[in-house]
């Protein structure tokens, strides 16, 4: 398969949200379409530049407490990145990048502070810190199962326009009960796809990879044969 267009992947505050390796969603997803000879661009947007707005897929990572602020507020800052992430791209949030897309988060003594209202979600402290592997259901039509691994400490509460990801097999996911089949993990919109699971995670699900390149591209992406591919996704589940 071989296209003229180029699919742009912004890759959003890599120096805030870059604590767990999520920037390499980046380089899985650049490197799936030009193995189907498909032109990527990654454009690395840090926290003193403008933020791109055009792009084909925006990527948002993980990060402790402070740098969660700044980058809420941040995104606040740039109203028409905010409408792009809405309306036009297809969006990836890991973990602090979930949160600060949601409508408020609260910090550890309680207090409330804003996100960038993409998502109709709140998310508040855990008793405990979730940390471990953790196996989930995805939703989304084709991806099966999805493994990470999780550490938050963050209870994400879904509004009624919002659906998880997945459903919880092994781990926390949003809520505060582990090893329940009935959790659920991260959460869906129109164009926004949040979830806790780090590895990175595009890196141990290909499927959710693709997923989002088929949407991003408009059309089916002929499969790849990689033969570790199965024996990595192996030694997780």
């Amino acid at each position: 398969m071989t296209t003229d267009s180029t699919i742009t992947i912004g890759l959003l505050l890599p120096d805030v949200l870059g604590t767990y390796s999520d920037s390499g969603n980046a380089t899985v997803l650049a490197q799936r379409l030009r193995w189907r000879g498909m032109s990527a661009e990654v454009l690395r947007c840090t926290a003193g530049q403008a933020p791109p707005t055009g792009c084909d897929i925006y990527l948002l990572g993980g990060g402790e407490d402070t740098a969660q602020l700044f980058a809420a507020s941040w995104l606040r800052s740039h109203r028409a990145l905010c409408h792009a992430l809405e309306s036009s791209g297809v969006t990836l949030a890991v973990c602090a990048g979930l949160q600060i897309l949601g409508r408020t988060m609260a910090d550890s003594d309680g207090r409330e502070h804003s996100g960038a209202g993409l998502l109709d979600i709140t998310t508040r402290p855990r008793r405990r810190r979730a940390t471990g592997n953790i196996v989930t259901d995805c939703h989304l039509p084709g991806v099966g199962q999805l493994c990470g691994f999780e550490n938050h400490r963050g209870a994400t509460t879904l509004g009624p326009g919002v659906r998880p990801l997945g459903q919880v097999v092994s781990g926390v996911g949003n809520g505060e009960r582990p090893f329940a089949r009935a959790a659920g993990e991260g959460a869906l919109s129109e164009r926004i796809i949040g979830t806790y699971l780090h590895g990175p995670v595009l890196a141990r699900n290909p499927a959710l990879a693709d997923h989002i390149l088929a949407r991003a591209t408009g059309a089916a992406l002929p499969p790849l044969e990689l033969p570790d591919q199965a024996a990595l996704r192996n030694n997780y589940l």
